[in-house]
């Protein structure tokens, strides 16, 4: 996987659908580290991940920032890193669900919100999801559906779907992940969606 981002995609003349892709992806990944340790394959491919962004851009070191974590990690201790933040005994470190963030309580109205709107976008959850609509993880891999350039979803879609769950918490969860005192690889992670939600929310107003 290739990476861009806003800030360069009109100097670059990278195709609409080219950076969907990217941005697809993106999000995807991220559901993916939130959803579940990874484990060694994953950690070396992201070790030896490439990006075109110019060196200094943000986005450019948030994806160094995870590649070189991703060469120093080893599976077993992420799997104890995971489970401390996002496990814990009774709760882990920090708590990656929209209606905590937005009402500081569990199941509140931005989940029956998210669920109407999941609803109408078609969308159904799994039999073997065992956490709320809401989480973290969950919102990233709705996005990726959203933006695929080979999906049947239209820009105002996304657009919408962003701004009412995502934009007013998800970029301060990714900068609270780097503080946690267990952040180590998932420093990294938050770094890098901090970096790319910050740039989406830009890009979506725009």
């Amino acid at each position: 996987m290739t990476t861009t981002n806003p800030e360069t995609l009109a100097a670059m003349a990278v195709p609409p659908p080219a950076y969907d892709l990217f941005r697809s992806d993106t999000y995807s990944l991220l559901g993916s580290l939130l959803s579940a340790p990874p484990n060694q394959a994953l950690l070396d491919w992201l070790a030896e991940l490439e990006n075109e962004a110019p060196e200094g851009n943000r986005m450019a070191r948030a994806w160094g920032a995870l590649r070189e974590a991703a060469s120093e990690a080893i599976a077993g201790p992420v799997l104890d890193e995971f489970n401390a933040l996002f496990v814990g005994l009774g709760r882990g470190e920090i708590v990656p669900y929209g209606s905590w963030y937005l009402t500081g309580y569990l199941m509140e109205q931005p989940l029956v919100d998210l669920r109407e709107d999941l609803r109408g976008l078609g969308l159904e959850v799994s039999d073997d999801t065992h956490e709320p609509e809401d989480h973290v993880a969950a919102l990233c891999q709705v996005m990726a559906l959203l933006v695929r350039p080979d999906g049947s979803f239209d820009p105002q879609q996304q657009h919408a779907f962003f701004a009412r769950h995502m934009q007013s918490w998800c970029e301060r969860f990714f900068q609270d992940l780097q503080q946690c005192p267990s952040a180590r690889f998932y420093r990294a992670v938050g770094l890098l969606g901090a970096t790319f939600i910050g740039a989406e929310a830009l890009q979506l107003e725009a």
